[in-house]
Parts: C-alpha cells; structure tokens; sequence
C-alpha cells in the first residue's frame, strides 16, 4: 500500500487546483482519484447538446491563481461552451504537469479513518488501497445523476441519456421522435439544440422555469486585453462581490414608480446575464411584493414570446423568481414556436408509465425514439454520501447525514479527521463563481494541514458544537430571503426521502472572511489531536 501526504478525490476545477497547490506549492506527495477518463469533473461527464457555463462566465468562470495562466488562454464567447471549458481544463493539467499523479478510470469504493496512525486509507475497483494523512473530496457539488423511478421506465426499449452522463460520441437525433424529461438548466440548454435536427420534440415539464435571455456574443479583443490588463484588480473584486467583478446597483424600490421599475426592468433584460436579478432593487430575493413584480415581468416576456397562448400559460412558473437556479436561455421560449416541438404541462398531465416506445400520460400516449432525461443531480451532498467515508469508530457519512447535514464551514466534519470538502454543504458553491470558490476553499485547507503539520499532531477534526452553530447560522441566513420557500435542489427538495435543509451560503464573500477569521483565531471550532 502506497502513502501520500494528501489524497484528492475528483479531477474536476476544485480537485485539480489542490493537486496543483498541495504538491507544487507546499511540496506535499499527492494522489488524485477519478472515475473519469480524464480531467474535467462535470465538464467531462455534461457533453449534452448546447451545455454552457450558466452565468455570463467568460473569462471569469476560470483559475484566478496565474497571471501567466490569463494571459496565455483566449476565452472566445461571453457564456463559455462545456467543449471551452474542458479544453482549458486539459491546457491547464499539460501546463502544470497534472496527470503525472491523477489515476483516472479508478473509483474509490471505501475510505476509513484509521484512528491510531491519524491516516485515512482507501480502496479503489481496481484492487488497490493507499493512505494518506488528509483526504481532500472535490467530489463535485453537481454529480450524482438523478434518475426518475417512473413506473416502466426500464422498458423502454430506445435510446436513453442522462444530460450528466451524455455519450462522448455525437448522438443523432435526424428521424427521431424525441422525448426530454425536465425543464432545469440542462433541458432548457439541450431541448432547443435537439429541436433543430429531430423530427418532433415532446417536452414532458415537471416545473416551469424562469429564463433569463444570455446574451451570448464574441468577446472583443480589447475585452480580453483589459481583463487581462487589470486581472490582479479583478480577482480581489470577484472575493469581495460574490464572485464576480461586476459592480451591483444598489437601487431602492420606494425611490421609484411603477413605471420607472419597469423600465429598469426593460434595460437590465435587454443586457442580458444575471443583471435582472442582481442589479434591478435591493431586496428582490428577500421581499415577496417585490419579488411578485419581477416574476410578473419575466413572465410577461414569456407570453411575448411564445406565440401559442395555451402553450405559453403552460409555461408560466408560479414560485419567487430566483429560488430556483437562474438559467440563462438561448432561445428555449422560441422552440415552442417550431411544428415540431410540443410541450405536456406533467403537473396537469402526469406520467403514468412506459412502454417499448411510448410514455403514457394520464390523457395521452406519446409515441418517442429517443430519451432524454434532463432530470438533473442529487446535488451538493449526494456525491459525499457516494463514497460514504467512515470516520472514527466506523461511523458512515450516512448515519452521520441521516437527518441533516451537518458540518463546520462547509468543508469538514466532526467524527471525521483530516477530511476536508471542497463545495460541500454549507458552502457557497454555485452561488460564488466555483473556481475561485475551489481556490480560495483550499487556501482555508492548507492553512489547516500546515498547521498540523508543522506542531507536529495527528489530526484536526470539527467539534460538534461548532457544526450545530453552522448550521444554525445558515438556515438563519437564508431564511431572511425567499429562498426556503421554493422546494428547489438547494432545499433538497428534488430527491425523495433527503434531508430538508438549505444547502448553500448565501454571502460569499462574508463566507471566505469567516474562513480567514477561524485560522486567526487559532482554528476556531475545531479539535487538534
């Protein structure tokens, strides 16, 4: 049995970057983990047709770390592509000699915390088992397939793709009669591409969305140069507004009339991205009234689009605008205007089974080809409670997470030492830009294990009262905004039988101070053995 100083498990943007800092920058032995065929976490596995970045991302959805690293990559579009995204990610394992200590197409199936030598060790589907004294899980906040139980589902005898585990092959939809299941960010994202070449589309939609337009366009080169130009600047605005260097409009609702917010509405709208949602009035996450007039807004822009009034009130949402992931939209409304798209409202008309060729409504019964399941991820913890570690005395995450999921700081947990998360629950995750998140979540990690190691201790685990503390301080946090209110994935609410519990920070950057905070106060809420 090999022993590294650190085992990371995923190759993903978070994996990746503790590879590169724990063995170039701290001069750890390292070993890297994943399933995969190669690097790219969930860009490698989200190949679907039309799969993009959803947030106005280039060049900021990427490493902040290198300036020589900005400088040398040429981001081409303002909403990065999922075939941009891993190409950088492969430019950045050759750049920095990466895959040298990454074994891919190995699972690790067990990790078991030995407490007496302070070492976790694991064991993979190839036979093998090393140890480490730290094991890092970049294991991927969105991950895990979610797979719908729908009676006779397994008996449908055509094609069937999950938007997380798409084929690397191109897949054919010329002839096909296909039908998509779910309307997230990967439905609205695939569902229009897949219109252009089938023979007829049927959306099957368990939740109507809000979309807002992206905008997406060529980055400038002057665009670039600047970025580059000011990139020190840039990062430490990214750190200090949420993740992204754009500077909020901090505008008060009372201050204007019904007219005048409508028409801010109308500017922020035709600039695309997220600017309705961040830069319209202050309190639009956090007041119903508010909150109500924007919903009304993006759904009259729906109306506007879709030519069939029938079809359009089918996808009209009904819950606060935002609680659900934002999803920027390249011309998904438009699809409904095709022949060969129709869409089954399936809160009005749910399914009842499947056959070899067929799904089966209560009132119909749609002859199809080809599925698509859009149906999203078990997100945040289901990748963690996958591998089901085992901490001191045998204790599972499962048993750990049977009724919350309780850690401290969204990265370790009590009862198991020297385990850290990267976008583990609690996290910001996807409500931070998730690069810089990864970066700037593993700066907190080393900070943890050179201090270990340097007293020369064996272990840092959380205390329990600290993650009671946590967690209290989360739910408090979001339930000053609207966002308990929606069942989303961020509540849990997608999976049957999870948790109920907000899965995300919601103040970024106060997130990464409080992290700076508990190393300057001697590791605050934890335990060092």
């Amino acid at each position: 049995m090999t022993h590294y100083d650190v085992i990371v498990i995923g190759a993903g943007f978070g994996g990746l970057y503790a590879l590169h800092h724990f063995r170039d920058e701290l001069g750890l032995s390292v070993r890297t983990f994943d399933g995969a065929s190669g690097v790219g976490g969930t860009w490698w596995y989200n190949r679907y047709p039309g799969a993009r970045v959803d947030a106005p991302s280039s060049p900021f959805y990427a490493y902040t770390f290198s300036q020589e690293l900005v400088d040398e990559w040429l981001w081409t579009e303002t909403q990065t592509s999922q075939a941009s995204v891993l190409a950088y990610l492969q430019h950045v394992a050759k750049k920095f000699d990466l895959e040298k200590d990454i074994q891919f197409d190995t699972w690790v199936t067990d990790a078991s915390y030995d407490d007496a030598l302070h070492q976790w060790i694991i064991e993979t589907d190839k036979g093998e088992s090393a140890s480490a004294q730290f094991l890092i899980c970049a294991t991927g906040a969105l991950f895990v397939a979610n797979t719908p139980d729908y009676p006779g589902i397994n008996e449908f005898a055509g094609a069937c793709y999950h938007t997380g585990r798409w084929p690397h092959e191109k897949v054919a939809f010329k002839g096909k009669r296909v039908g998509v299941i779910g309307t997230g960010s990967s439905g609205i994202q695939c569902i229009p591409e897949i219109a252009k070449e089938a023979d007829h589309v049927t959306v099957f939609q368990r939740t109507p969305q809000y979309a807002l337009p992206a905008r997406n366009r060529p980055i400038t080169k002057e665009e670039i140069g600047e970025s580059r130009e000011n990139w020190s600047d840039l990062r430490k605005s990214m750190r200090h507004r949420g993740g992204w260097p754009f500077k909020t409009i901090r505008r008060r609702a009372a201050e204007y009339t019904l007219e005048e917010r409508h028409a801010v509405y109308e500017e922020l709208w035709e600039q695309g991205g997220i600017h309705l949602a961040i830069n319209s009035f202050a309190g639009v996450m956090a007041k119903k009234e508010l909150n109500d007039e924007v919903s009304e807004f993006v759904r009259s822009k729906i109306r506007e689009t879709v030519k069939d009034p029938e079809t359009a009130q089918k996808l009209m949402p009904d819950y606060y605008f935002g609680t659900k992931r934002l999803i920027l939209d390249n011309g998904y409304f438009e699809t409904y205007n095709r022949d060969n798209v129709s869409l089954v409202d399936l809160r009005e008309d749910p399914i009842e089974t499947f056959t070899s060729s067929s799904v089966c409504t209560k009132s119909s019964e749609h002859q199809i080809d080809m599925l698509v399941l859009a149906t999203g991820f078990d997100a945040v913890s289901g990748s963690m409670l996958q591998l089901n570690p085992k901490g001191r005395n045998g204790l599972t995450l499962q048993e750990k997470w049977d009724v919350h999921f309780d850690n401290y700081l969204g990265t370790a947990i009590s009862g198991f030492p020297n385990l850290f998360m990267i976008h583990g629950p609690g996290a910001p995750g996807v409500f931070f830009t998730m690069p810089l998140g990864g970066e700037l979540t593993t700066a907190f990690i080393s900070d943890c294990i050179q201090h270990v190691r340097k007293e020369k201790l064996g272990s840092i685990e959380a205390n329990e009262e600290a993650e009671v503390d946590w967690r209290n301080e989360i739910n408090d946090i979001a339930n000053h905004t609207l966002y308990p209110q929606t069942n989303s994935w961020y509540m849990g609410a997608n999976i049957p039988g999870k948790p109920k519990q907000f899965l995300g920070h919601l103040r970024g950057s106060q997130y990464f101070d409080r992290l700076e905070e508990v190393v300057e106060n001697n590791y605050q809420g934890f335990t060092l053995r």
